[in-house]
Formats: C-alpha cells, structure tokens, sequence
C-alpha cells in the first residue's frame, strides 16, 4: 500500500483510541439533585447531612433525606444501618414525636430516607435535637445537635387526648400541592405509648368532612372516609375541592370497634370539629 493512504489510516485509528470512552469510567451522579440541604450534624469522624424540597424543618410531617460523609476522605457511604431520635426538651419534661425507621433508597448509592412529625416547637423555632446512630463496618457511632423548626403556617398536625384517654397526634401528608378536583388524601395516625414511643395506630378509621370557612362553610361531594393501609401504614381516603382558597378538614377519629375517639360533626350550630387539619392553596 502506498504512503499517501497510509498516513490517512493511521490518523483516523489515533483519533479513534483518543475519543473512546473507558468502559470503567463511571459517569458521576448527582444524588441529591433538586434537594435542598437542611444542616450537617458532625462528630469528629462523620459528617450527616440532611436534606428534603425546601430546605428546613416545620411543624407536621417532614420526609428527610440523609447521606454520611467520611470526614478524612470526603466520600459517602453506602452501606451502614443507621436510627435517629428526635427530642423536644421543655422546662420541666422532654419528649419525643413520631418518626420512621430510616431507609435505603434503593436506586441511590449513598442515600437514606425517613420521615418525622414534629408537633410543636417554640416561638423562636428551638427546643428540638436530632441524635443519629449508626453502624460502619461493625464500629458504633453517634452525633447529635439541635435543629430548628418552623412553625407551619397552617394546622396540618393536631395532638389530642382521646375519649379513651390515650393521647394521639395526626398528621397531614398528602395532598401538598392540592388540586381542583379529587385529590389523593394521606394523613398519619401515631398513639403516644410513652413519652419516646408514638408507633402507628392501625385499622381505625378517619371520618372527613372538608368545609369552606370563607365560602359559608359549604362542604364538597365525592369525598371518601380514609382507611387504614397495611402496604404504608397510613391513612387513604379521598379529598374533593371544589375551588381556591382556605380549607378546614373537619375529621372525626373511630377505633376499630366503631367509637368515637375524637370530633364531631358539623352542623350549622357546629361550624367545626374539635379534631381538624388545615390547607389552602
């Protein structure tokens, strides 16, 4: 083969070997995208991050995502078993809220969820700490700060007592960005079995009645009682608005014998029950 060919052959084979991707190379992934970062609780190995959409703790439910970095290296670890405790300290007593376990996010290398209901703060948003711990590679560890949370414009959390003298607290978790229309309902039931301890309350069942306070506190048609469900151990139903503006969800609480814990109806000499959560959109 003549030169002047074979100059044109081995400049398209080098261009090729220079432009060709490592089959190792692994593109870097941006696991936290469209996360907002809450603050890092640091011991002197670890650093946790905390994270969700707006950045910041309120009253009522709050999913959180959480990530460990390795304070020598700044890498993340993916795989540790980890627990937290939140713990509102008061003049004379402390408690803890609900909360759920921490998970692995299954399609995340280095990321974990769970999910916590506070369910009050003080004015200044202080008075809550966040222990974690956790286990790397059999070896105990534990951080811990205080946090801080706002307090929710509207009632979407109400802590009451029972008529059977059980103390319970409701949450609202879904809808958050409510719809005209049929929107998908979730509120979390937990019980307060001691001052640390609020697990979910099963197969009970949340009596709804939205009403417009502002519009002659009209209700809506369509909407559904919410049901215990064992898949994610919350409460379903369905929520019907109508239109804009401010909503109270009148609920009354029934234990699984049908009696009635907490609420009443509303009637026009009743314009609201005593258990309610609140939107407006």
């Amino acid at each position: 083969m003549k030169l002047k060919y074979i100059i044109p052959i081995l400049i398209i084979s080098l261009s090729t070997i220079g432009c060709s991707t490592d089959d190792n190379d692994t593109p870097i992934v941006d696991e936290i995208q469209n996360l907002v970062k809450i603050q890092e609780i640091k011991n002197s190995d670890h650093t946790i991050e905390l994270y969700n959409k707006t950045g910041k703790f309120t009253t009522g439910y709050n999913n959180v995502t959480i990530r460990i970095k390795d304070n020598t290296n700044d890498s993340y670890f993916e795989n540790l078993s980890i627990s937290w405790m939140p713990v509102m300290k008061m003049p004379a007593m402390q408690h803890s809220c609900p909360k759920s376990a921490i998970t692995k996010i299954t399609d995340k290398k280095t990321l974990y969820e769970g999910s916590v209901i506070y369910q009050m703060t003080n004015t200044n948003g202080s008075g809550w700490s966040l222990t974690f711990e956790y286990t790397i590679d059999n070896e105990d560890y534990t951080a811990t700060d205080t946090i801080s949370v706002i307090q929710s414009e509207k009632q979407n959390v109400a802590s009451f007592m029972g008529s059977d003298n059980k103390k319970y607290i409701v949450a609202l978790i879904e809808p958050k960005a409510p719809i005209i229309g049929i929107n998908d309902l979730i509120i979390g039931l937990y019980k307060m079995e001691n001052m640390m301890s609020f697990p979910v309350v099963q197969d009970y069942r949340i009596m709804l009645d939205p009403r417009m306070p502002g519009m002659g506190n009209h209700s809506s048609p369509n909407n559904t009682d919410l049901s215990y469900d064992t898949t994610d151990n919350i409460y379903h139903g369905d929520l019907s608005l109508t239109m804009t503006g401010y909503w109270v969800l009148n609920l009354k609480l029934m234990d699984s014998d049908d009696s009635l814990l907490k609420g009443e109806d509303v009637t026009e000499s009743n314009e609201r029950s005593s258990l309610y959560l609140e939107l407006e959109f």
